[in-house]
């Protein structure tokens, strides 16, 4: 079980999200009611995204992983939701 955060994880969780949020396409059309949606999960991604490289660079990584935690978050529940696609199954959670 591990206890510990390291560089070495955190690095890979950050480029697993960053090339989520490359590869996110939003799925609805902007007349859909749910293209604001679509909008809203992406900006919430970037920006703990965001939060979790300032995190990084101050050398908090505990904060630093619970925002990619929560950057991931979006995008998958985004992705669940239909209004993101997103078909690789080691970038997305889909189903």
């Amino acid at each position: 079980m591990e206890r510990e955060i390291t560089e070495e994880k955190l690095k890979k969780y950050f480029e697993i999200t960053k090339q989520a949020l490359e590869r996110l396409e939003i799925a609805v059309h902007e007349k859909s009611l749910l293209f604001s949606v679509a909008q809203d999960f992406l900006t919430m991604a970037k920006s703990y995204y965001s939060d979790a490289e300032y995190y990084y660079k101050k050398g908090d990584y505990v904060t630093a992983f619970a925002a990619l935690n929560y950057a991931h978050g979006f995008i998958d529940a985004g992705v669940r939701l239909g209004v993101f696609e997103g078909e690789d199954d080691r970038l997305f959670a889909f189903g």
